[in-house]
C-alpha cells in the first residue's frame, strides 16, 4: 500500500485498533498507529509525518493527552486535516473540545463507517492530492465492509458522515 492515503489511528484499546487497521487497510489506507496521545503527538511532529487523516479516541485511558489535543496539534500542522473522533462516553464535548469540518463516531459502531467518514473527508475537499480515493473505488471498498464488527453504528448530533461539520 505505499501510494494509499496514510491514516494515524490513536486508540489505547489494541483489539480496536485492529479491527480499524483491517478496515482501513481494506478500505484502501496505509496505517499508523499510535496507542497514547503522547505517542501520536510524537508521530505528528516527526519530519516524515505525511498523513491525510487523523482518526483518534477522544478518552485514550490514563494518558495525560486526550483525542482532543491530539487533533488539535494535528490541525496545527495542518489546517485542513481530516479528523475522526471515537467515543465510548464525552461526545457531548464535541462542540466546544473538537476541531471544525470534522466527524464524531460514538462507539460501538461499525469499522466501515470510519473507512466511510474518513473517504468522505477526504472526497469533500480537505486535503486534496494525488492519493484521494475516488467515489467509485470508496463505494466498492464498502460493500466489502458490510459485515457488522462489535461496534453499533451511531453518529452524534443526528449527522450522517457525510454532512456533520461544525
Amino acid at each position: 500500500m505505499e501510494n494509499s492515503p496514510r491514516v494515524l489511528v490513536v486508540e489505547d484499546e489494541i483489539a480496536h485498533q485492529d479491527i480499524l487497521e483491517s478496515a482501513l487497510e481494506d478500505g484502501g489506507f496505509s496505517v499508523a498507529k499510535a496507542t497514547t496521545g503522547e505517542e501520536a503527538l510524537v508521530m505528528l511532529d516527526a519530519e516524515d509525518a505525511k498523513y491525510r487523516a487523523v482518526i483518534t479516541d477522544v478518552n485514550l485511558g490514563s494518558a495525560k493527552v486526550t483525542g482532543w489535543q491530539v487533533a488539535k496539534r494535528a490541525r496545527e500542522k495542518n489546517s485542513e486535516l481530516p479528523i475522526v473522533y471515537m467515543t465510548g462516553g464525552g461526545g457531548h464535548d464535541w462542540g466546544s473540545m473538537g476541531v471544525p469540518n470534522s466527524v464524531l463516531l460514538t462507539k460501538p459502531f461499525a469499522a466501515a463507517q470510519v473507512v466511510t467518514a474518513v473517504s468522505q473527508l477526504l472526497n469533500l475537499g480537505n486535503t486534496p492530492g494525488p492519493n484521494a480515493l475516488s467515489q467509485q473505488n470508496v463505494s466498492q471498498r464498502r460493500r466489502d465492509l458490510r459485515e457488522p464488527l462489535p461496534m453499533r453504528a451511531e453518529i452524534s448530533r443526528g449527522c450522517s458522515a457525510s454532512r456533520c461539520r461544525t
